[in-house]
C-alpha cells in the first residue's frame, strides 16, 4: 500500500510539473503576456461574473467523486451490458490499430493521454479567462459538466468493458505494460466497465469545437487543440483502452455538450 501510494505521488508530481509548463509556455504564446497581466488585475471581477458556470462544474465533479464507487454496483443491477454488441459490430479493429505501435508511438500516445488530456482540458480557463467577454469561460464550464453528468448516465446504464479487457489475446494493454505505474492513476478516476462512451474523447472534442468558435481570437490555440484531440482519440484505441465506438460515440457526446452550452449562455 505505501509502495503504491509513493508511485501515485511521484506520478502525480510529474502529471504537475509537465502540464504546469506546458500551461505556462501555451499561455505565453497564445494568450499573450498583455492579456495576462490585465488578467492579474482583473482576476476577481472575471472569477465573480463566471462563479455560477464554475460553481457548477466544481459541484458535478464533487458528485462524480462521490458516485463513482458505487455507480458499478448500480449499472449491475438496471444496466444494459453492450460490450459483446460493440465487439460484434467493430470486431478486432482497436487491434489493427495496435498493428502499427512502436515504441516511439507508445510514448507519443501515453504521453498525450495522460499529460495532454489535462493540459487540454485546463488550458481554456487561462485562455477564456484572460478575454473581457466571459462568454467562452462559461460555455467550457457548462460544457464540461454536461459532459460529466451525461457521462455518468452512460456508465449508469450501460456495461462495457474495453477491448484489453475483453480480447487481451488480441490487445495489448500498451498503457500499462509500457508504463505499469499510470495504472495506479487511472484506477483512481474509472473502472473497467466505464468505457463507453469515452470521456477522453467526449472532453477533447468540447476542447477543440470551442477553440474553433474563438478561433479568431486563438488562431493558435485552435491548432494546438485540434491535434491533442485528435492524438488523444486515437491514443484511447491505440492504447487498447476504449473501442472505436466508444470515440465515435464519444466525439457525438463532445459535440452535442457544446452545442447546448453555447445555446444556454448566448441565449442568456
Amino acid at each position: 500500500m505505501a509502495n503504491s501510494l509513493s508511485t501515485l505521488s511521484v506520478l502525480l508530481v510529474q502529471v504537475l510539473v509537465g502540464v504546469s509548463v506546458l500551461l505556462g509556455l501555451t499561455s505565453l504564446v497564445v494568450v499573450g503576456p498583455t492579456r495576462l497581466q490585465t488578467l492579474r488585475q482583473e482576476k476577481r471581477a472575471r472569477l465573480r461574473e463566471a462563479l455560477p458556470y464554475l460553481g457548477l462544474l466544481v459541484a458535478v465533479l464533487i458528485v462524480n467523486k462521490v458516485v463513482r464507487d458505487i455507480i458499478p454496483e448500480i449499472s449491475w443491477l438496471i444496466g444494459l451490458n453492450v460490450t459483446s454488441y460493440i465487439f460484434a459490430i467493430e470486431g478486432a479493429t482497436v487491434s489493427d490499430i495496435q498493428s502499427v505501435a512502436t515504441p516511439e508511438l507508445t510514448a507519443y500516445f501515453s504521453f498525450v493521454y495522460i499529460f495532454g488530456y489535462v493540459f487540454l482540458l485546463v488550458f481554456p480557463f487561462i485562455a477564456y479567462l484572460s478575454l473581457r467577454d466571459l462568454k467562452p469561460l462559461k460555455r467550457t464550464a457548462l460544457a464540461y459538466a454536461l459532459n460529466y453528468s451525461l457521462g455518468l448516465v452512460f456508465y449508469t446504464l450501460f456495461i462495457s468493458y474495453g477491448p484489453r479487457n475483453l480480447i487481451p489475446d488480441l490487445v495489448d494493454p500498451l498503457l500499462y505494460s509500457t508504463y505499469p505505474q499510470t495504472q495506479i492513476l487511472t484506477s483512481k478516476v474509472n473502472t473497467n466497465t466505464n468505457v463507453f462512451p469515452s470521456l477522453h474523447t467526449s472532453l477533447s472534442v468540447t476542447a477543440a469545437a470551442l477553440a474553433w468558435q474563438t478561433r479568431k481570437v486563438y488562431p493558435y490555440w485552435l491548432a494546438i487543440a485540434s491535434v491533442f484531440a485528435v492524438s488523444i482519440s486515437l491514443a484511447t484505441m491505440y492504447l487498447g483502452i476504449h473501442w472505436a465506438i466508444d470515440v465515435v460515440v464519444g466525439a457525438g457526446l463532445g459535440l452535442f455538450c457544446v452545442g447546448v452550452a453555447s445555446w444556454y449562455v448566448d441565449r442568456l
